[in-house]
């Protein structure tokens, strides 16, 4: 069941908030229970036979949980049995085929593979209960009663694609009397996000995939390989894609999670505007990378051991971030590119802090990140080593621009690719991002970030009549519903 489809926004969401609200008077635990049993519900419309993994995850890490509190003496040792049980899960299902697949081709053997089919979001929510067991090992967290712990871990707007969720942020929200009654400013603020969600998704996303697919797509096939700009726009598509896809996701979530009076942790911040891959990475996937950080870079050593040892850190956190993914050596040479990018941003933050006059200026520095992000997004995106390699050798090729321009092998239209492209990139750049835009009256963000726009959002006749054009606009111009690219992951 998609977010962006019908039977989701005009069966299930409405289901689920009507038997929130009503049940919720007869006490929070009620309501607790409610949106924990709709969010397996949730789970289990996709393919039923996920459900008993999850359900044998939750429970599991639950008991470990328990364990931990009873034994405080052994929280190390179980701590580490728990954290063996979520990886070797997350192992077999997600890379039990990619694993036995390259020692079969590095050593010529054919074991067989077990062609484990994937259960939706299992990094995520193997990640949001590691996240959990180390914090209950290390008396940060409380023993929650059963209900709380699998809405948890089930809450559906985040079970899919994210983000990773941390218990300190959202145990203190479920059962909350305030969370409990139908807020007005609740469902506006929701609704807006929902709305600017799908249209990124259905407008934008799905627009660009038009450009990027058939390009990467050729970037595979024999014969001829696309051209330096034809590579380009292939690339800048993807980007874009990528970038409205993971955002409107990101948006749909929020304002889903709103509509429950609940607040999400802000999961993605105008990336594309980094002035650096440092920063890159602290507005993209924002719980990803904090979860790399606290829970794999920090205890590996951080920056405490040396500026050599720090890099190991940042490389071997990056490449494990990669892989994280998919079960695919590009994701892994993504990861590794990304921990290189972050090596050299470092190291000439060393530089510029004894030399300030080598510090680029900001908008040279958010072009130069862009394009370097640009180009790793390639082998994030090729299917293989040879679509990664073809791609990039014709976008480091020689520009030709002459009567041949217009012909592709991909055979996309250079003239509308190219405007879109710009189009995209003005929303990218020039305009704020939706917890921008509605920061007045989002708590989470309004207690964290200072945030300032020229186009503010308040609820009003007029805001919520444009919202109901463009939501309606968005479903009618459905058709096709399209998975947001991180469910795969």
């Amino acid at each position: 069941m998609l977010f962006n489809s019908a039977e989701f926004l005009f069966l299930f969401l409405p289901a689920a908030l009507l038997l929130y609200f009503l049940l919720g008077r007869l006490g929070s635990g009620v309501a607790i229970s409610v949106l924990g049993l709709a969010s397996l519900f949730f789970y289990a419309w996709w393919d039923v036979r996920f459900l008993p993994v999850l359900l044998a995850s939750v429970l599991a890490n639950y008991a470990i949980g328990r364990w931990i509190c009873l034994q405080r003496a052994q929280a190390p040792r179980i701590l580490f049995l728990g954290v063996a049980f979520n990886l070797g899960l997350l192992g077999f299902y997600k890379y039990a085929d990619f694993f036995l697949g390259s020692f079969n081709a590095v050593t010529g053997n054919e074991l067989p593979l077990p062609g484990v089919i994937l259960p939706l979001g299992i990094s995520f929510f193997t990640f949001t209960q590691i996240a959990f067991l180390v914090d209950t090992a290390r008396g940060k967290a409380e023993e929650p009663g059963f209900m709380k712990y699998l809405l948890f871990v089930t809450y559906f707007p985040h079970l899919i694609a994210g983000p990773i969720l941390h218990h300190a942020q959202m145990m203190p929200q479920f059962g909350n009397a305030d969370a409990l009654r139908l807020r007005a400013e609740s469902v506006s603020v929701g609704l807006t996000l929902l709305t600017i969600g799908l249209i990124k998704k259905v407008f934008l996303a799905d627009h660009f995939a038009t450009y990027a697919t058939p390009v990467f797509v050729a970037g595979g096939a024999d014969g001829a390989t696309p051209t330096f700009h034809e590579a380009w726009v292939g690339a800048l598509a993807y980007t874009l894609q990528l970038y409205f896809d993971f955002s409107g996701y990101c948006d749909i979530a929020l304002g889903l999670s709103r509509l429950f009076n609940i607040d999400l942790p802000i999961n993605f911040n105008s990336p594309y505007k980094s002035v650096s891959i440092i920063d890159f990475w602290r507005r993209w996937h924002m719980t990803l990378s904090t979860f790399l950080r606290d829970y794999l870079y920090i205890p590996l050593g951080g920056n405490r051991n040396g500026r050599l040892r720090r890099y190991i850190n940042l490389v071997l956190t990056m490449l494990l971030g990669g892989l994280w993914h998919g079960a695919n050596w590009t994701f892994v040479v993504w990861g590794a590119l990304h921990g290189t990018l972050l090596v050299i941003n470092h190291a000439w933050n060393a530089v510029t802090e004894r030399a300030p006059a080598l510090r680029l200026p900001t908008p040279l520095a958010i072009l130069l990140t862009f394009l370097v992000v640009v180009v790793a997004w390639v082998p994030f995106r090729a299917e293989s080593f040879v679509v990664t390699q073809n791609l990039w050798a014709a976008m480091f090729s020689l520009p030709v621009f002459d009567a041949h321009f217009h012909d592709t092998v991909s055979g996309i239209k250079m003239d509308s690719a190219l405007t879109s492209i710009a189009g995209g990139l003005l929303i990218v750049w020039l305009l704020p991002n939706s917890q921008e835009f509605v920061s007045r009256y989002w708590r989470s963000v309004a207690e964290r970030t200072d945030y300032r726009t020229r186009l503010p959002w308040r609820p009003a006749l007029w805001t919520g009549v444009l919202a109901g054009v463009l939501f309606a606009i968005a479903v009618m111009s459905l058709g096709r519903v399209s998975e947001f690219l991180y469910f795969q992951f």
